[in-house]
């Protein structure tokens, strides 16, 4: 299984001068847990906040997500991968790497996301195919 037939493409995103409490409002409201940082320009590069970012990085040191600015707590540069790539070499990553999404990068644009729900939904499918994922 490639990673274009289980990437989610319809990705939420933020820019990183919003506060945090933007970010947070936005994953309640649509209950996801990551938002994809745009560039400030075309110098910068795209980054990634999470709500285990936000949780850490504002609410426990009890600091005002009116005040912090997501490219304070965003993680950058984002993991990606290609498209075509095999679901194998992708969980390779994620444990590689410790982390719970790939991006999906179409050239110097991000298509999609991969998160582990989305792993774990393409073993399902797979299961149901009679294969297997990886």
């Amino acid at each position: 299984m490639n990673v274009d037939e289980i990437m989610v493409r319809k990705l939420e995103t933020i820019g990183s001068d919003a506060p945090v409490y933007d970010a947070i409002e936005k994953m309640v409201d649509k209950r996801i847990r990551s938002l994809l940082v745009k560039p400030k320009d075309e110098k910068d590069i795209p980054g990634v906040v999470t709500i285990r970012d936000i949780v850490y990085k504002v609410l426990a040191k009890g600091l005002d997500p009116n005040k912090i600015r997501i490219g304070e707590i965003a993680s950058k540069p984002v993991v990606t991968v290609n498209k075509d790539m095999d679901m194998t070499h992708v969980i390779n990553l994620m444990t590689k790497f410790n982390i719970t999404r790939v991006f999906v990068s179409n050239g110097k644009d991000i298509a999609g996301v991969v998160s582990l729900m989305d792993v774990l939904s393409g073993a399902l499918i797979e299961r149901a195919k009679g294969g297997r994922l990886v």
